[in-house]
This record gives C-alpha cells, sequence and structure tokens, in this order.
C-alpha cells in the first residue's frame, strides 16, 4: 500500500529469510502486543475486529492455505498476496501457511483478533466463570446426573472437546478471584501449636519429664559425675551431656493447608495431561503450560514445602468453609471436577480453535443472569431445568445453543393473585397464524428471551385466546459504547445515509428498530428491550401513563460487580405488580380486544348508510354497540304527551308489555317509535337519561298523562328531538328487526344495535 510501510513478521522457521508483511487500512488497528499478549496467552501481533489487512509474502512460493469464512482472501493472479478479513472473529486465527509448489502445509502465522469493545478480555473472562459456576450448580441439583460415573479420559477426546473441558476449567482454577485466593493463604496461612523436639545441655533442660528421666539412666554419650555429688549416692556415676526437650512452636502444617496443597496438585495434574494429551491442538497445550506454570509457582511456596502428604480432607473444616481465601479454594476444589467433565454443544461457537467469540458468549451469559434473575422474582424452581444438563458418552453436556428453543415454566403468587411465568429462550413467534393463536402480524420473529405472564388455572394457548398473556422481549446486544436514549430520540429523523446504514444493519439504531418489529409485530407483546454492556442507565418509554407497552434498553455488564441487574429486576418488579393490577387499562384494553376478535362478537354485515360522526358525545358511539329501543305508543295523545314532557313510559311487572331490564335496553342512546298500523317509521327520538326512572301513577297524572287509569308504577326515560344530521328524515322497516312480534306482542318493546336497524334502513 503506498505510504503504508507495513508491518513485517519473520518467517525463519519455515524457510530463511521468509516473512510476510501486513498492511492495516484503518490507523492504529495493527499493533505488536509483545509482553501483554504473552501475559494474556494471546498471539504476539494483533489486529481489530471488522476491519480489513492486506498481506504480502516475500516470496511467491508461499500462501495462505483456506481458513474459516473468507477470512482469507487470496488474489487469484497472485495467491501470496490477499487481504485478511477476521469480520466479527475474535480469537487467535492459527493461519496455515501451504508451499505453492508443492501444496505441502510448511507452518501457520498466529494473529490476535482483539474485539473493539474495552475491557473484553475481563468480559469474556467473567462471562465464562458465571457459566461455569451455573453449570456445575445444575449438576450438583440434579440427582440423576450426580449419580453418574463421571471418569474422565482425556484420550477419547477430540481436540475441541478437549480445549472445551480446559476452558471450563481454567474459567475457575485460572481466574483472578481463585489467584487471589491462593495468595491470601499464602500470605495469611492457618497455623497451629506443635511438639518440637531438640537436645539441648542437660544443665539447661529445666524440669525434667518421665522420658527425661528415662534419658538420664539410658541415653549414650555420658559425661562423668564429679565426685561427692548427690547423684553418686543414689548410684550414676554418669549422665548424658545432651538431653531432648520438648518446646511448643505454631506450624503450618495443617489439614487445611495440606488441602489446598491436594488441590493445586491435583488441578496441576490436570494441565499436564491435558498437555500431554495426544489429541490436543497447540492452543490447548499452551494454554495448559501457562496455567500449569502459574500453578508450579504457587506450590514452590514455603508453606507448600513444609507440607506433609494429605491422607484425609476434613471438608467440614470451619476454617476451609468460612477463612477468606481457604473458602474460595474448597468452592473451586469442589466445581473442579464436574468442570473437568462438562461438555457445552454450542462450545466451539464460544471458544473453537482459539476463538473468543465474545458477543454470542454475552447472549449465553445473559440467559443465566436473566434465569436467575426470574428465579429469584417470582421463587420458581422451572422442572425443566434438568433438561440443561444431560449425561452423555462424553461426560455431562451442557443442552444451550443459539437458535434452539428451550422454555422453563413455573407458578408464583402475587397479592393475592396466582400467576403462570414462562421464561423462554429463542422461541419463534410464527407469522401468517390465526389472530387467536400466539405469533406475529408477519412474518417469523425468535426474540433472544421472552417473559410471559399470564392467571394461573388457564393454559397458555386459551391465555392467548382471551387475550389474558403479556410477553416481554430482550434481545441481547454486545455493542461498544451505545447511548440507546439518543438513539430512542433521534432514530426517527435519520438522514438519508444512515437509513441506508439502518438496512445495511451496520448502525446500532437497527437494534431499536428490530425491538419496533417485535413489540409491533408479536401478538400481545408488551414491551421490548435491548440488553448491552454499556454504562448507560436504563432507557424506558416516558411517553406511556403505564408500564407495557414501551421499548427501551437496559445496560447488563458482565462484572463481578455492579452488573445493572439490579435495574431489571426492579423493572420486571413494576411489570408484574402492573399484571397483578385488575383495573389498569391494559386489563381493560384486553378485555376490549378479546371482545372484538372472539367469533360470537363478530357481525357477519357491513354498514354502509351514513352515521353520526364519533366526535364530541358521540366519541364512544360504536353501531353494533350503541342500542335503540323500538316502543309502541297508543295513539296520538300519547305521542302528543311524550313529545311535550319529553318523556317515554314503560310498564312494570310481569304482564304483557313491560320492560326487561338488561344491558341492552339500560343502555339504549336512541327510541324509535310507532304505533299500530305502521310497516316503517322514523319517529327516531335521543335517550338524554342515564338509564330509567321509576314513576308512580301520582306521578303520571301530575303530568297529565292521558291514560284515565294508569299502572301503579312506570319506567320512565327521558327523551328528546334527534339533532344527528345523518338519523334526521330516515325512515326504517322495523318489522324486520330481530326481536319483534306479531299480533298483540307487537306493542312490546325491545332493543336492537344501531347496526341492525341500519341494514334495514328505507
Amino acid at each position: 500500500m503506498a505510504g503504508n510501510p507495513g508491518v513485517p513478521i519473520k518467517l525463519d522457521h519455515i524457510e530463511d529469510k521468509l516473512k510476510i508483511t501486513l498492511y492495516e487500512t484503518k490507523p492504529g488497528s495493527l499493533i505488536d502486543a509483545g509482553f501483554d499478549a504473552a501475559e494474556h496467552g494471546e498471539a504476539q501481533y494483533q489486529m481489530k475486529e471488522g476491519y480489513t489487512y492486506q498481506y504480502g509474502f516475500s516470496s511467491e512460493d508461499f500462501m495462505f492455505g483456506p481458513y474459516g469464512e473468507n477470512i482469507i482472501q487470496p488474489m487469484k493472479s497472485h495467491p501470496h498476496l490477499g487481504v485478511i478479513s477476521p469480520n466479527i472473529f475474535v480469537g487467535t486465527l492459527n493461519l496455515p501457511i501451504h508451499r505453492k509448489s508443492d501444496g505441502a502445509e510448511v507452518g501457520h502465522l498466529p494473529l490476535e483478533v482483539r474485539s473493539k469493545k474495552t475491557g473484553y478480555r475481563g468480559d469474556y473472562r467473567t462471562m465464562l466463570e458465571f457459566i461455569t459456576e451455573k453449570c456445575v450448580d445444575l449438576i450438583l441439583q440434579s440427582e440423576s446426573v450426580v449419580a453418574q460415573n463421571l471418569t474422565s479420559d482425556f484420550s477419547k477426546d477430540a481436540s475441541d472437546v478437549l480445549y472445551q473441558r480446559f476452558m471450563f476449567v481454567k474459567a475457575v482454577v485460572g481466574s483472578e478471584e481463585f489467584e487471589e485466593a491462593v495468595l491470601r493463604v499464602l500470605s495469611a496461612p492457618v497455623t497451629q501449636w506443635a511438639d518440637k523436639i531438640e537436645l539441648r545441655d542437660i544443665r539447661q533442660a529445666g524440669r525434667f519429664s518421665p522420658t527425661n528421666i528415662r534419658e538420664i539412666l539410658k541415653r549414650t554419650n555420658r559425661v562423668p559425675v564429679p565426685k561427692g555429688h548427690p547423684l553418686r549416692d543414689i548410684g550414676l556415676d554418669s549422665i548424658p551431656d545432651r538431653i531432648s526437650v520438648t518446646l511448643k512452636t505454631d506450624t503450618v502444617n495443617t489439614a487445611e493447608n495440606r488441602f489446598v496443597k491436594h488441590a493445586l496438585e491435583s488441578f496441576l495434574k490436570f494441565c499436564e495431561d491435558v498437555e500431554a494429551a495426544r489429541n490436543a491442538g497447540a492452543t490447548t497445550k499452551a494454554e495448559a503450560r501457562r496455567l500449569a506454570e502459574r500453578i508450579e509457582g504457587w506450590l514452590q511456596h514455603d508453606v507448600f514445602r513444609s507440607q506433609s502428604r494429605a491422607t484425609l480432607l476434613k471438608l467440614n473444616s470451619p476454617v476451609l468453609q468460612r477463612k477468606a481465601g481457604y473458602r474460595e479454594v474448597l468452592k473451586v476444589w469442589l466445581m473442579f471436577d464436574l468442570a473437568a467433565k462438562l461438555i457445552w454443544s454450542a462450545g466451539d461457537d464460544v471458544y473453537s480453535a482459539g476463538k473468543k467469540d465474545v458477543a454470542t458468549l454475552y447472549e449465553y451469559w445473559l440467559f443465566f443472569m436473566l434465569l436467575e434473575l426470574i428465579r429469584s422474582i417470582y421463587q420458581i424452581e422451572p422442572q425443566e431445568l434438568d433438561q440443561l444438563i444431560r449425561p452423555s458418552s462424553d461426560g455431562m453436556t451442557l443442552s444451550l445453543r443459539q437458535g434452539d428453543f428451550i422454555a422453563l415454566n413455573g407458578t408464583t403468587e402475587k397479592n393475592g393473585r396466582k400467576l403462570s411465568i414462562r421464561f423462554s429462550y429463542n422461541r419463534s413467534f410464527t407469522g401468517k397464524s390465526d389472530y387467536l393463536d400466539s405469533g406475529s402480524w408477519t412474518s417469523t420473529l425468535r426474540p433472544d428471551y421472552t417473559l410471559s405472564i399470564w392467571p394461573f388455572g388457564v393454559n397458555a394457548d386459551e391465555a392467548e385466546k382471551q387475550e389474558l398473556i403479556v410477553h416481554v422481549h430482550f434481545d441481547a446486544k454486545y455493542r461498544v459504547d451505545v447511548d440507546y436514549k439518543s438513539m430512542m430520540e433521534s432514530s426517527a429523523n435519520a438522514d438519508p445515509d444512515e437509513k441506508k446504514e439502518f438496512r445495511r444493519g451496520n448502525v446500532k439504531n437497527a437494534d431499536l428498530l428490530k425491538m419496533h418489529a417485535y413489540k409491533d409485530a408479536i401478538r400481545r407483546t408488551g414491551g421490548a428491550y435491548v440488553l448491552y454492556p454499556g454504562d448507560g442507565k436504563p432507557v424506558k418509554p416516558s411517553a406511556f401513563h403505564e408500564i407495557v407497552p414501551g421499548l427501551g434498553a437496559f445496560s447488563i455488564r458482565p462484572k463481578p460487580e455492579d452488573t445493572g441487574i439490579e435495574e431489571l429486576r426492579a423493572f420486571l418488579v413494576e411489570i408484574t405488580d402492573h399484571f397483578v393490577n385488575r383495573t389498569s387499562r391494559r386489563e381493560k384494553q384486553a378485555y376490549q380486544t378479546y371482545r372484538i376478535q372472539d367469533p360470537k362478537w363478530r357481525n357477519d354485515f357491513t354498514i354502509s348508510e351514513a352515521l353520526p360522526e364519533v366526535y364530541d358525545d358521540n366519541r364512544g358511539l360504536i353501531p353494533d354497540e350503541t342500542y335503540v329501543l323500538v316502543g309502541f305508543y297508543k295513539d296520538t295523545a300519547h305521542r302528543a304527551w311524550i313529545k311535550k314532557h319529553g318523556l317515554y313510559n314503560f310498564r312494570t311487572g310481569s304482564e304483557r308489555g313491560s320492560l326487561v331490564l338488561d344491558p341492552k335496553t339500560v343502555g339504549a342512546r336512541y327510541l324509535l317509535l310507532h304505533t299500530r298500523g305502521d310497516d316503517e317509521s322514523g319517529d327516531l327520538l335521543k335517550v338524554t337519561s342515564a338509564g330509567p326512572k321509576v314513576f308512580s301513577a301520582e306521578d303520571m297524572i301530575k303530568r297529565a298523562y292521558p291514560n284515565q287509569a294508569p299502572h301503579p308504577h312506570y319506567l320512565v326515560l327521558n327523551v328528546s328531538n334527534v339533532v344527528e344530521k345523518e338519523l334526521l328524515g330516515k325512515s326504517w322497516n322495523f318489522k324486520n328487526l330481530p326481536g319483534y312480534e306479531t299480533g298483540r306482542a307487537s306493542a312490546e318493546p325491545f332493543a336492537v344495535s344501531l347496526a341492525e336497524l341500519m341494514r334495514y334502513q328505507i
């Protein structure tokens, strides 16, 4: 590249004076990491993910062999030149070098691809340690698994399986927390008093013990007793010049320290066995050797040099269970044997052949974080957890893989309301299905994680049909320095170039657009949220009165502390409280949606006639839920009385013509009058009272009711002339309405919907 000197890398181990030169397309994206790389077990020359790099061998007889998915792109005419495109790969690229003349593989070039995200090394280690810990917890919880024979035979492992086993052990034994625990033991080891016997001049022996008296009589190296000494009077002509003395001393040779030494020796042997395995790859051997060297360094400490061999492990020792340093070593030792047998079916996605796919690992890590969070909030222990860890011919297999559906179910009780809970991983919501079923309005969508809540006692399918279920979705996004709050405010105003990038998926705003898709397309969705490892505050919708619906983002960080999970915990508690609230707007909206979609509420006809527009006082006018009373008037005097007083009366009691008080009649908004001999009527009035009132015969007489022998009581409605222009001058064939009876029953009142009335407009 013109103006770019490149970074030359010597390949003398392959051929004298052979070298390869790498050229960066982004300044600062290619570095020689030196000592820092060795400290972390990485290759010396390091790239950054997402960039491309040109390369050229100094000899045309050498070229790269095939590797990965288009990571190596040689020139067709000059294959010793080309481009390296690591894309989203993170970890060690061990690129094979071939000789062009005979096609033989002659060596490898290790290159490290680093994540753009600062601190990805710590994130990777923290997440892998957490997953290992949770997997071991699952193994210990399963009785069927604990009963299995877990003896490992590394010689039977394929290289990738062996590397997986090693990575699980390294996650706990090679962690900074474990190193701190060992150093804490070495700096302040547990001691105890021990007897130490040494020879002293008999004149400095002090008080004699029975053992000393026997030594005075029998010990060799004696000196004569002076003449006249009282000892000669008892027959002692000589005494030993030195005698043994028992002293109390502080020693580190304790059962607890012997246990720590035993644990370290077990870990060391594991590393040596992995390194010696004939099927171990170069990366596995190198990392096992580095971990073994660290453990060997600890074992060289004076504390362990003086230890005798461990013959009894007192695992119930208060020191092992409580003292800082010792309890962490005990925990790791208990995890070690199970971790050494654990195989992850998706492990090759995360760390195959030196790969460190932090983004994929973040998705798996979040699964366990959310699982632990949901278990603690709802106090559930899903039976399906036993299916995550299963015995296999290789040992114990973790059945967790991107794209594989996992559902964990439980029940909880909140404020007296019992709820069903389902936590799903990779649940598919299929498109083009019936509305009453679960699914998507459009194409199939599959959020990373879905929390579903519905009332206990109803199965999930029925809860979908009755709008009783709520789904909350989460997607994992391992992004760099993402400000989702700003995105939510500005994504709608993106310029044309940025919108083009949205379509390519290269801009992080696409994450929020996907959340919009979940919320709007997946039926009965309450909210959709991005989970990312930034340091921002939770981004929750502020434009809604209630918790759901909405979308936003939560920062969940892979750190030992301050993960941000508490903000998500508080939010899920709010969602649950909201779901329990039977007077919430969501509850009312869900019921109305259920009514609208329920087949028994659907009409099979269309109304095209003019109706009052739905604004102001008529905002609630829904034609098939707005009711019209069809009422009889006796004669012209009765009709004149109705018009003058603005009242319409019905009989009460059980006799013919009495009004039945059902929701339709009580809530009627219009009254259509008719009399004997009518075949149609346009005499429409508007009901202005909230419901019928009870009038006595005296009340009716005071109002000059034309019937000279009124009934004891009447139900009376307030009425007025219709003012809606769409209903003026219209007439309807009321005899065709459902509910109309012929003969003497034609005077009986009945109610129909406005939609039904409009079907018979003349």
